[in-house]
């Protein structure tokens, strides 16, 4: 077999003089001799071994090799991280160990060129670089970084969703600074962030869709109007909209625009299953599953968690929010039992205080404002920490032993 045959002119005779791509191996990736084997099969590619650190590839690199064993779930989710949270990184082949399906298919859907399992056989390597080669250099994204997606996405309706999202969006902008901060209400029927604001002429989901083709090329960054926290907020229609207004293309536009302009975007979904909610699913960081503490919506949970899994949304990290929990609900319903029903513990409880999450919401202020230090605060700021954890990243986690 040769498998230079195939490479059109950039490997074998035809290849021009100097490399066209540049290659770095992380400890573990390749064998030095693997590596000297494949630099005979492509001369197009230089071949730089590189240290144990993400930190260790210099600028330039193209593409990168990287161990990772898929028997320690924190590799992989670091792994997954790096992929998203650095557009502007070299393209990433995994050599993974102790490979399955799930591990796999979370590397690939983060955005891997490809994924190896280990040991590499010559086959499966060569065939992986000459897919590279024959694609070219790869196109650097714009230098200035993009900003991450986080979805809100409730379990049924009543939750209180979308008042925590407009809460801890108030708080994310205070930790991120003003203007770097938007709240996309996509609740087209029934949304009603813009209300809990006192933003009621705030631009809409509708305004935007009405420029068409243009969508993409709005100013969210100008076009928006600011909260006095300096968040930026983009409204739900004022009327109840179709939900087939969006579409998985405008979705798209619509994410790709808001993720150039702001730091982090919280996208409050609506509580239905769509081709367009699942492709704005697909384009988050992180998703936030808000529910409160009952039998149904302990079911309704369950349902969220399995057809998460079932549309292979799984890898995306998720945290799990118990909204509104006082006494007498646990009463009827304790925290463990909804845990052991629903098969994983929530990752933050938010304790029930009407009086002021009422009161913020009416007049279209933070609940800090309303009154300092309640436990509604403090777990409402767990929320926010947790929505700008992937923002916040300067650089992706690295070490990736």
């Amino acid at each position: 077999m040769d498998l230079r045959g195939g490479l059109k002119g950039f490997a074998g005779g035809d290849a021009p003089r100097g490399h066209l791509l540049t290659l770095g191996i992380m400890t573990g990736a390749l064998t030095e001799a693997q590596a000297a084997h494949m630099a005979g099969l492509f001369p197009a590619i230089d071949f730089q071994f590189l240290g144990g650190l993400f930190d260790d590839a210099p600028p330039g690199l193209d593409i990168l090799f990287m161990a990772v064993d898929g028997a320690a779930p924190d590799q992989i989710e670091r792994a997954v991280r790096q992929c998203k949270l650095n557009p502007a990184a070299p393209q990433t082949v995994f050599v993974l160990r102790n490979a399955d399906l799930s591990n796999t298919r979370a590397l690939l859907q983060s955005g891997a060129v490809d994924v190896l399992p280990a040991p590499v056989g010559e086959t499966a390597l060569a065939l992986c670089l000459e897919r590279i080669v024959a694609r070219g250099k790869p196109m650097r994204e714009p230098s200035r970084p993009v900003g991450q997606l986080v979805a809100v996405l409730k379990a049924g309706g009543g939750v209180g969703a979308t008042a925590l999202a407009v809460q801890a969006g108030i708080m994310a902008a205070g930790r991120m600074g003003s203007g770097k901060v938007c709240v996309a209400d996509l609740d087209l029927q029934f949304g009603s962030a813009a209300l809990y604001l006192d933003m009621a002429e705030a631009l809409t989901v509708s305004d935007c869709l009405a420029v068409g083709e243009f969508l993409g090329d709005t100013q969210f960054a100008t076009a928006l109007a600011a909260h006095g926290s300096g968040m930026r907020l983009l409204a739900a229609p004022r009327e109840v909209t179709a939900l087939d207004a969006l579409t998985p293309q405008s979705t798209d536009s619509l994410l790709t625009a808001l993720r150039r302009d702001f730091a982090l975007t919280i996208a409050d979904l609506p509580p239905v299953w769509t081709a367009w909610t699942y492709r704005a699913l697909q384009s988050a960081v992180r998703i936030v599953l808000v529910t409160r503490l009952s039998v149904p919506h302990v079911h309704l949970v369950r349902r969220q968690l399995n057809l998460l899994s079932l549309q292979k949304l799984d890898a995306i990290p998720l945290t799990l929010v118990c909204n509104a929990v006082n006494g007498d609900r646990q009463n009827m319903l304790s925290i463990r039992a909804a845990e052991r029903a629903i098969g994983r513990p929530f990752d933050i409880v938010i304790p029930e205080d009407s009086r002021v999450m009422e009161a913020a919401c009416n007049q279209g202020m933070d609940i800090a404002a309303v009154k300092r230090g309640t436990k509604l605060e403090k777990a409402t700021a767990m929320l926010a920490e947790v929505m700008t954890a992937e923002a916040l990243s300067a650089q992706p986690i690295s070490k990736l032993r």
